[in-house]
């Protein structure tokens, strides 16, 4: 799937990819965070300039959960609205696993 932001210069087209590569990123610019897992899921549905994400997380060992994936979700919505422009409805994290 890729992204399109239409303007009067023209248009730019994201794709999944760096779509995944955004909410990647931004998720692991959380203390304790991480993403990057090839069985991990990252899933990102786009509708006109809505989207919403689910992604699965590991999360240190100790850390407050709720806490870290609310950081989660602020983060991947601010990324996405200010390099994409779009509407975020939600962010979906389930935490899979504890690291240590």
């Amino acid at each position: 799937m890729t992204y399109v932001v239409r303007t009067d210069d023209g248009s730019i087209a994201v794709t999944d990819a760096a779509l995944t590569n955004i909410v990647v990123q931004s998720a692991e610019s959380v203390d304790g965070a991480r993403v990057r897992r090839a069985r991990r899921k990252v899933g990102i549905e786009i509708d006109g300039r809505r989207a919403r994400v689910e992604l699965e997380l590991a999360v240190a060992y100790g850390k407050v959960l709720p806490d870290v994936a609310q950081d989660v979700q602020l983060r991947v919505t601010d990324a996405l609205t200010r390099m994409c422009g779009l509407d975020v409805s939600g962010v979906d994290v389930t935490v899979e696993e504890l690291e240590r």
